[in-house]
């Protein structure tokens, strides 16, 4: 997708000088990180996740990112089918790893109003930024799409604001990017079926792989 249209320039506002840098940092990485490109399957810190408990006979992991258009038509076209048919059903256990991709800040900025939603509303919170990037194709701003989201879930501005400069939670999502980094991910979305990337990412070529290993 042509991240230069999902955006004008992003800024958080007023960080302090750790979190600004760490910021930086994002957006560095993020440049390398690509819409539509691989490993991973066990548990790690910070995974967020649906369905069957940890410890699944199957375990799907995605890399994605908010402002990754790819990542955005998966979730609307594949993704509602293959809830209903394996995690609604506890099948498998759905991972979702956090992976920004440019513009970096926007999506950093999405995950963390994501978790400060809570556990609850995380998933919420990813698919609405998700879905909102035809808006962002129109000429809204990211900026007040996760302003609108964060009240949305009950965070005044202020809360939201120090939500998305807060530097330990911008540390640890830096640590969940540099390990998803270390697993040979470069791109989004990515999926892994028990630790086996899976390059296929329609319905088919994903039921296929979990399928097979749930006959095991």
């Amino acid at each position: 997708m042509s991240t230069g249209r999902n955006t004008a320039r992003f800024r958080f506002g007023a960080m302090s000088r750790r979190a600004a840098l760490t910021g930086a940092a994002l957006a560095a990485m993020g440049a390398l990180a690509a819409c539509g490109g691989d490993s991973g399957g066990q548990a790690a810190q910070g995974d967020m996740a649906k369905g069957a408990p940890e410890g699944a006979e199957v375990t799907v992991v995605e890399y994605a990112s908010v402002t990754c258009g790819h990542c955005a038509q998966w979730q609307e076209t594949v993704w509602p089918e293959f809830k209903a048919k394996y995690v609604d059903t506890n099948k498998v256990r759905f991972v979702f790893r956090e992976f920004p991709t440019p513009p970096a800040e926007v999506a950093a900025a999405g995950f963390l109003l994501a978790r400060c939603a809570g556990e609850d509303r995380y998933f919420q919170v990813i698919e609405e930024i998700m879905a909102s990037q035809r808006e962002w194709q129109q000429g809204i701003s990211p900026a007040a799409t996760l302003s609108r989201v964060a009240t949305s879930v009950g965070l005044s501005e202020d809360e939201y604001r120090a939500c998305i400069t807060d530097a330990d939670a911008l540390a640890a999502l830096d640590e969940r990017i540099q390990a998803g980094r270390a697993e040979g991910v470069t791109g989004t979305p990515t999926f892994f079926v028990n630790g086996t990337r899976v390059p296929d990412s329609s319905l088919q070529g994903l039921s296929a792989a979990v399928d097979a290993e749930l006959a095991k």
